[in-house]
């Protein structure tokens, strides 16, 4: 399109009855903007690959940094799962320890009573709180039981009687 309008303008020149070497001079200057015009055209088309070039690398280097990230995450999710399967084994492992010494303490509580004469086990069961006395009574055989309960001032002994009922019944 720059050439036809340049021969555009060098025919209207050459009809008009114009000097050839003001035609030169002309067309020299105009080829010197067209050049000019071209420098600057490349010159912002290397800018705009620069600048394209380094948004591109910019651009891999974060997607690289979010992908370690990510990496990063999913290795720490992994090993966090990990260990909360492991507190669980030990939770686990803890309560059956807890239970196994609970009743190894409830048998030793159970032995103690059964070995007391059933006057001197009433009287320490009537001074302890009804709940306390009520599991400790449950785990004795019934005839032991019944004498220790024999012993016992009726109140006492009934709310106890209570207390084992509503045990058995659950």
């Amino acid at each position: 399109m720059k050439r036809v309008t340049l021969w555009l303008l060098l025919a209207t020149l050459a009809l008009q009855g114009a000097d050839p070497l003001e035609c030169s001079r002309i067309f020299e200057e105009r080829k010197q903007e067209l050049e000019l015009k071209l420098e600057r055209i490349d010159e912002q088309r290397q800018a705009y690959e620069a600048l394209r070039d380094a948004t591109e690398a910019m651009l891999s280097r974060k997607e690289a940094k979010l992908r370690k990230l990510a990496e990063d995450l999913n290795a720490t999710r992994t090993r966090l799962e990990e260990e909360r399967k492991q507190i669980e084994k030990l939770i686990a492992k803890n309560e059956a320890l807890l239970k196994a010494i609970k009743e190894a303490k409830a048998e030793k509580v159970s032995q103690t009573y059964a070995k007391m004469k059933a006057s001197a086990a009433a009287q320490i069961l009537s001074n302890m709180k009804p709940e306390e006395a009520a599991k400790i009574v449950a785990t004795l055989k019934p005839k032991t039981v019944g004498q220790i309960l024999a012993k016992m001032d009726p109140a006492k002994a009934s709310e106890i009687t209570l207390l084992l009922e509503d045990r058995t019944s659950r």
